[in-house]
């Protein structure tokens, strides 16, 4: 069966939303591949040809959240704006993405099982971070051509503006301390990113 084909189909979805859900609120040790199967209202038969083990569903899920994050974050960031409301718009978003309960629960289960399934953590670094970096990358080359910015290292430069959208909010999600956010502290981090990435690279 072609890989491409499967993604489209019915039951495929049916999967990876029940096994969402089921990480989402088991972890991934806890998590039971006949549990999803129900969940996801499909047989045991046809959630293991898609899947042959609860690590690769996992990746699958993984992958899944980050394209739709990329995708959603496409969607609604306007490029064509001016640059200090594109970065603040892409800021806030991923901040949102960063304190939301199922990125939490993607990190911390690739933390968890790094040592067993080292394929998780890279999958999650290949699918999340590195993509999107991509996406950033590919923005500050259009906003260079504007002259809106200055950049030697575009890849140090992405990397830096998603550590600053960390700030705060994200170790306190982490740790537990908080778990909800308010729009006034989501804006008061994004704007902090834009004043601090633009005294850097900004090209006035």
């Amino acid at each position: 069966m072609e890989t491409e084909k499967i993604n489209k189909g019915r039951k495929y979805q049916q999967v990876i939303i029940g096994a969402r859900a089921i990480f989402l609120s088991e972890g991934f040790e806890a998590a039971n591949m006949d549990v999803i199967a129900q969940t996801a209202k499909v047989s045991k038969a046809t959630l293991y040809s898609y899947f042959p083990d609860k690590q690769s569903l996992f990746i699958q899920v993984a992958k899944s959240e980050c394209e739709n994050q990329a995708d959603n974050a496409l969607k609604i960031i306007d490029q064509t704006q001016s640059i200090d409301k594109v970065l603040y718009q892409a800021a806030a978003y991923t901040i949102n993405f960063l304190v939301s309960d199922i990125a939490q629960q993607i990190f911390r289960i690739c933390v968890s099982e790094i040592e067993r399934f080292p394929i998780l953590g890279k999958s999650f670094y290949e699918n999340g971070p590195m993509m999107g970096q991509a996406k950033l990358v590919e923005y500050f080359i259009y906003a260079e051509q504007q002259g809106y910015l200055k950049i030697t290292d575009l890849h140090l430069a992405a990397d830096q503006f998603t550590e600053l959208c960390k700030a705060d909010l994200y170790s306190k999600a982490l740790f537990g301390i908080q778990k909800k956010f308010t729009e006034a502290e989501i804006d008061r981090v994004a704007k902090g990113v834009v004043q601090i990435f633009l005294a850097k690279y900004g090209n006035s």
